[in-house]
């Protein structure tokens, strides 16, 4: 097979066809490893923990360290962050030479339903997997100077005095959340209600409540109008009349489907605004093309791609894995409070199933001994149907990204509230809040007040 991508979605495709027997090409214009790697979650979470750590330093007499904060060095920050990175993709690098799959350096197009030209050059297999990625949306402004995407800020050598960011979803609070605790003020633009709006609604306004004591700005239900580069940095104009003053602007509004320029069109596929129409097992609406990632419909994050391109390279050697399921898939935002959720919000259950039909349980994480000695504020939220299985895992708190793990089990093997309430949580620890409540929702709670 030929894979054209060497993202998340791509380079598991390529692994796992090459551990299956096939031989394998994987076309790449830049790096193995794709914006995931160099470009987005692992450097962003580098710098998120510098940023964790200068928090931790600033709290620290509250736990009886006398230690203070000297200040930022961003050169050596970007320094710590582009060495996980290098590790990350020598390690990768191995492992595809390992498995003999064949490299190909340059911009891959596909030709004919089993060829993909690079350079001049054709290269020809049964099967084509397409995984070519996503890009930063630009709300159509000129990315130069003080006017960034991620991949900009990413690459900044100081932390900026003041930060507008348009979009509140997970790109943008994350780096809301770094930039702050590094010193920055930063005001969010976000257009809709609430903040990460495709979370359960309790948790946008967990988030929001945290905001304001941390004195992140946010403003909801706003449209961004314009921005006009000044001497100081930028003037952003937002559709209410207001005018905001910041040295940088970052535009986080989402990402579109990398697919322009790569021939898809001619050669048949059925496109939809740049994405890929592609059923739940991957395939194409042309024979032996399928898709995978981010050029897909659908939540655009790289386990999930990584996971389509596992079962599309099992499927091609004959094997008959499950299709990825969107619902299923967990996503983590690594702000400061962490937010984790899988499954269903409430609002959605309801409107699947009627909201008679549902019930939910919430176990404040103040009656968490780990979560006071952490000193964290949050919830774990569980939407069940009633008398029926857990439906949706929503929770927000330090270190609650670490608790997805258990959150998907429960959705995805469709365990109920007893299932789950008999199970023994360690103490201390966040974990025990998922026990906590799912005995709430068993009617059986023993730490929640009221």
């Amino acid at each position: 097979m030929v894979v054209l991508g060497g993202g998340s979605g791509g380079y598991a495709a390529a692994l796992r066809g090459a551990q299956l027997g096939l031989r394998v090409a994987l076309v790449e214009a830049d790096k193995v490893g794709g914006t995931c790697l160099h470009r987005g979650c692992v450097p962003t979470k580098a710098i998120l923990h510098s940023a964790e750590t200068a928090e931790a330093i600033r709290h620290a007499g509250v736990v009886g360290l006398r230690a203070t904060l000297e200040g930022v060095d961003m050169p050596a920050i970007q320094e710590y962050k582009n060495s996980v990175v290098a590790r990350m993709y020598k390690g990768l690098q191995g492992l595809v030479s390992a498995r003999g799959i064949d490299v190909i350096s340059g911009w891959g197009r596909l030709v004919a339903a089993d060829t993909v030209e690079v350079g001049g050059r054709r290269y020809r297999g049964r099967n084509v997997i397409l995984a070519s990625g996503s890009y930063s949306k630009t709300m159509g402004q000129e990315i130069s100077g003080p006017v960034l995407t991620s991949e900009q800020a990413l690459e900044l050598d100081h932390v900026p005095a003041s930060a507008v960011i348009l979009g509140g979803g997970v790109i943008g609070v994350e780096f809301a959340s770094a930039w702050a605790s590094l010193g920055t003020r930063v005001t969010i633009i976000e257009a809709l209600p609430h903040l990460v709006p495709n979370e359960d609604e309790a948790i946008s306004k967990q988030l929001e409540r945290a905001f304001r004591k941390r004195r992140i700005d946010f403003r909801t239900g706003t449209r961004f109008e314009s921005v006009e580069r000044s001497d100081d940095g930028v003037q952003v104009r937002t559709a209410d009349g207001a005018v905001i003053d910041a040295e940088v602007l970052l535009i986080a509004v989402g990402r579109g489907p990398a697919t322009a320029n790569l021939g898809l069109e001619e050669v048949g596929v059925s496109m939809d605004r740049g994405f890929v129409l592609a059923d739940p097992y991957g395939r194409t609406n042309v024979p032996g093309v399928w898709a995978v990632g981010d050029i897909v419909p659908g939540v655009q994050l790289a386990h999930r791609g990584f996971a389509q391109g596992i079962a599309v390279a099992e499927r091609i050697a004959g094997l008959s894995p499950e299709p990825v399921d969107d619902v299923k898939v967990p996503k983590v935002t690594f702000c400061k409070p962490e937010i984790a959720s899988v499954g269903l919000s409430e609002a959605r259950a309801a409107e699947l199933h009627g909201a008679e039909n549902i019930v939910t349980s919430q176990f404040n994480v103040a009656g968490n001994a780990k979560s006071q000695i952490l000193g964290t504020q949050g919830f774990v939220k569980l939407v069940s149907l009633k008398d029926g299985p857990i439906l949706g895992f929503h929770a927000i708190g330090t270190r609650m990204g670490e608790q997805i793990g258990e959150g998907q089990l429960i959705v995805s093997w469709e365990a109920d509230a007893n299932d789950v309430a008999a199970l023994v949580h360690a103490h201390p620890t966040q974990n025990e809040a998922i026990g906590e409540a799912a005995m709430a929702l068993a009617g059986k709670p023993l730490h929640n007040h009221g």
